[in-house]
């Protein structure tokens, strides 16, 4: 009776986590389309401050609330503090891509961040990466070009904005592997927001004047508001959901739901702003998926194969 209780209740903690992630699904691509409208008539900067200002408003009831800690230990600060200015730049370079390119476009080379995560833990940190999962890092590169190229004929080296995205994006998620074991996930969403508002307003106040059509800030009018807190509203809903989905499915489990958000980026961004991949464009996003579906799958193979290995009697 005991066993069929808890199998229950780690059954409906996956379901759980699974329908947390295609909420991630759902409401992350809004904090693009929001981004975008605002992008019209508030500069990059200021939208990505907004982000983060707003991301602070949100979380810090949420720490009363549950009575969490705001200690932090000394030897963490640092890596607060990266993941905070990887956030940022991660942040910035995305706003600056989508205000002139479509949605899917941009998207689909940030998804090129899980392969450098990869790349980085078998040529820098070590780590054990077979052969099949660095030639699917590779295949997805390639599926990047293609996204890129058109972009890049059209819009010049902004095309090259979703690099930096899923470059700093990759370095986040690394520093955050090691965080999320220590702190409290709404813990570190308000420190991290609150770091990169920190971080954001010198910027802001050095740039007022200056001319820059990504940095210099104006005053927002009318529904321009809305968009600028719907910025900071669906990145700290849709992140939230994340996190929670992974402390209650497998990642091996969730991994693969991420892909939905691209096909959802689509649609939005077809049916708000009539922005569609070309043929090239979508040949692209086909690759970097069917990598990305294939690097997942290795892994699974990899760490079913070491559980199977562990368990073994010794001989």
């Amino acid at each position: 009776m005991t066993n069929t209780a808890s199998a229950t209740s780690s059954t409906d903690h996956v379901l759980t986590g699974v329908a947390l992630m295609l909420g991630f699904c759902l409401t992350a691509p809004l904090l693009d389309v929001a981004a975008k409208l605002a992008s019209d008539s508030v500069p990059v900067g200021q939208i990505t401050a907004a982000r983060f200002f707003v991301q602070c408003a949100l979380m810090a009831p949420f720490v009363w609330i549950m009575g969490l800690s705001l200690r932090v230990a000394r030897e963490h600060w640092l890596a607060l503090v990266l993941r905070a200015v990887f956030l940022f730049v991660a942040t910035f370079c995305f706003i600056a891509a989508i205000r002139v390119m479509p949605l899917a476009d941009a998207l689909a080379i940030v998804f090129v961040a899980p392969f450098i995560v990869l790349l980085v833990g078998r040529f820098y940190l070590g780590e054990d990466v077979g052969p099949r999962r660095v030639g699917a890092a590779i295949v997805g590169f390639v599926g990047v070009l293609f996204v890129i190229q058109p972009s890049f004929a059209a819009f010049g080296t902004l095309a090259l904005f979703p690099l930096g995205t899923a470059v700093a994006f990759a370095l986040y998620i690394l520093v955050t592997r090691g965080l999320s074991r220590k702190m409290h996930p709404v813990t570190l969403q308000l420190y991290t927001g609150l770091i990169a508002s920190l971080f954001c307003i010198p910027v802001m106040i050095l740039a007022q004047g200056s001319g820059s059509e990504l940095l210099d800030p104006v005053w927002p009018v009318g529904v321009v508001w809305l968009w600028l807190f719907g910025v900071g509203f669906f990145a700290t809903l849709s992140h939230m959901m994340m996190t929670y989905a992974l402390s209650l499915a497998p990642s091996a489990t969730l991994a693969p739901l991420q892909y939905l958000e691209l096909p959802v980026a689509t649609l939005f961004g077809y049916l708000v702003f009539r922005d569609f991949p070309n043929t090239l464009s979508l040949t692209g996003i086909a690759i970097i998926i069917g990598a990305g579906l294939y690097m997942i799958h290795r892994e699974r193979v990899t760490s079913r194969k070491s559980i199977t290995e562990r368990a073994a009697p010794p001989i």
